[in-house]
Parts: C-alpha cells; structure tokens; sequence
C-alpha cells in the first residue's frame, strides 16, 4: 500500500507515519507537510532514512504540487491529517484556517479524485460537534454546532469530505477524534505547555474555573483506529474515537504537577477564552462494534509516559520552542525547503 500522509511533520502526523511504519511492513508513506510553526522534522528524524518513507515540502493548497505527489508515488490511500488545529490561534487569526483547512482539503479532494486515488481518510475532530453539558456522549449523528474558527473549519472540511463520497462515489470516510496526547506534541497544547512551564518553574495558565471536561486519547491509540478505519471502514461513513476517560483541565494540571514534585501554587486562573467549550465526550461504540477497534492505554499510565517522555527529550522540545529545528532541517534537506522533493 502506498500511503500519503498530510501534515506527516506535526503531532498527530508523525506518530502515524511512525506507526505505520512499524506495524505495515509492505506499506510505503509519502509525507506531504508545508512545516509551517508545528511541523517539525525532527519528530521522524528516526525514519527518515527508511527506503519506505518520502517527505514533500509543500502546501496541501497547491494543486500542481499535490498532483504531482500523488501520481509520481502511485498514492493509493490518502490520510489527511493536515491542518491548522489551535483554537487559540483560529481566535486571532482566523483567514488561514479557512484556507489551509478548507481550501486544502478541497484541493486534496478533487486531485485525489482525480488521480484514481483508493480511498481518503479524513481526520477530524469532535470538536465540531460543540460542547455538552454534563451527561451526554456526542455520536455520529449528533448535528454539527461548531464554536470557533478552527472548529468550523473542519465541520466544513468533513461536509466537503462527505460530499465528495455521496456526490462522486469517491471512497471517503470521516474520523472525529477526542483531544490527543502523547510524545511529540507541539508545545503551546496543553499537556506538553503544562509539563514544560512546570519544568521551568513557571506559572501554568488555566483558563475559567479549569473545570472545562476533555476526553483525552493516546495519540498511538488514535494511530490503531485510523489504520482500522483506513483498511475497513465503509465508504461515506464517519467513526468517532474516544477513550472514555473524561478528565477536567485542572485535574490534569495537578496531575502533572504531582507527578513532577511540583507546588501548586504554580496554577494561575486566567481569563476564559472567548467560546470556551464545556464539555467533550464521544460515544466511539461503532468504531468498537463495527470494526473491533479498542484503545490499549489506560489514562493514567498514559499520561505518566507522556511526562517521561518530555523529561526525556528535553532538547527535541527546546528546539522547537526557540524554532531551532528549522535550522536542523535546512542544514540535513537544503534544497527541499526550495519546494523540491
């Protein structure tokens, strides 16, 4: 199987290039990712010499680039997990997600279409089902109520997606993933801002009352369901992967902090961001039922790992928090910063 990988240098990205690497032998990957602040090299620099993997430098929106990636590597799958992802940023600056995770995506779209492409998996978020109250699970057919920019940008992308599977008879199929953690992870998110801050002793910024409910995933945990989805999920449906394990932002915060022998009083309540969700939670039983998918990491040691992880690699995120691996990259690739491949 050959195998295009949008966004293959950023969190999610690379632990799924990673992954299937390891666990698909006579699978290929094309990783195709523009490295804009949150796609980093450095996170495959231990594949990047395996004959099985390519890296493209390139916009997911350019249309000569894309249909020439995927007609050159006889792309035969398509997993598109490229995208502008914080809310935050979505908040200041809205236009780019419209266009990168929008405008991308229908480029993706119709030079796959247009290219024989097998199947294309779309990689979303629960995030574009709202937010809940306390009780309550979000399921497949829960109506779509996006409350930022960056959300609503990928509700739009899934219609675009699903579009294309009931308009084109074109082999779609649509993940909705709760909140990912795990190694690798771009340092403004929370765990990993969280970590870092408390490593140096900084204050950890909690927005509100930090009682705001996320459903955390290990990334490895998302990486086995998209492999499920890819190989066996049916054309124009969507699945959503949950873990079940409903924390609030604080207990996360604490947690980590335990973990780190850290006080407390390193917390500091700011003000809430402007359309903060309340709640995340997802029903992911028909991934379960219908495809035998079941997440391995139970919350708890997972996120102990994901601590580890960081105190472990201290110079992996050093360098991406000062931009230095932009400089690492230049000095290894030169030329395919040029847009070369």
């Amino acid at each position: 199987m050959k195998v295009l990988v949008t966004g293959g240098s950023g969190f999610i990205g690379s632990n799924l290039v990673r992954y299937i690497l390891k666990r698909r032998s006579d699978w290929s990957v094309v990783n195709l990712d523009k490295l804009t602040y949150a796609g980093n090299p450095e996170s495959l620099s231990d594949v990047e010499r395996d004959p099985r993997y390519h890296f493209v430098q390139g916009d997911i929106g350019n249309h000569e680039l894309v249909a020439h990636t995927l007609r050159a590597h006889d792309i035969e799958l398509v997993i598109h997990s490229a995208a502008e992802t914080h809310v935050d940023r979505s908040i200041l600056g809205p236009e780019v997600f419209t266009r990168t995770n929008v405008g991308g995506t229908a480029t993706l779209l119709e030079m796959s279409k247009r290219a024989g492409v097998k199947r294309f998996l779309m990689v979303s978020t629960d995030e574009v089902y709202g937010s809940l109250g306390p009780t309550g699970l979000f399921t497949e057919k829960t109506p779509l109520d996006p409350s930022s920019p960056y959300s609503a940008s990928k509700a739009g992308a899934d219609m675009l997606a699903l579009a294309y599977a009931h308009t084109y008879g074109f082999d779609v199929v649509v993940t909705r993933c709760s909140n990912n953690y795990g190694p690798y992870q771009f340092p403004e998110k929370l765990i990993p801002l969280m970590i870092i801050n408390a490593l140096d002793d900084k204050s950890l910024p909690v927005y509100g009352d930090g009682k705001n409910v996320r459903e955390w995933l290990h990334v490895e945990d998302h990486c086995s369901a998209l492999l499920a989805v890819a190989e066996k999920g049916r054309s124009g449906e969507v699945y959503n992967v949950g873990s079940s394990a409903e924390k609030p932002n604080i207990e996360i915060v604490e947690r980590i902090l335990a973990q780190l022998g850290k006080p407390k009083t390193l917390i500091q309540y700011v003000k809430d961001r402007p359309g903060h969700d309340r709640r995340y939670a997802i029903d992911s039983s028909k991934l379960r039922t219908e495809l035998g998918w079941k997440p391995v990491y139970e919350f708890e040691d997972g996120i102990a790992s994901t601590v580890n992880w960081y105190l472990e690699n201290k110079r992996w995120w050093e360098r991406v928090r000062s931009g230095a691996y932009l400089e690492y990259y230049q000095a290894q690739y030169g030329a395919r910063l040029q847009g070369k491949s």
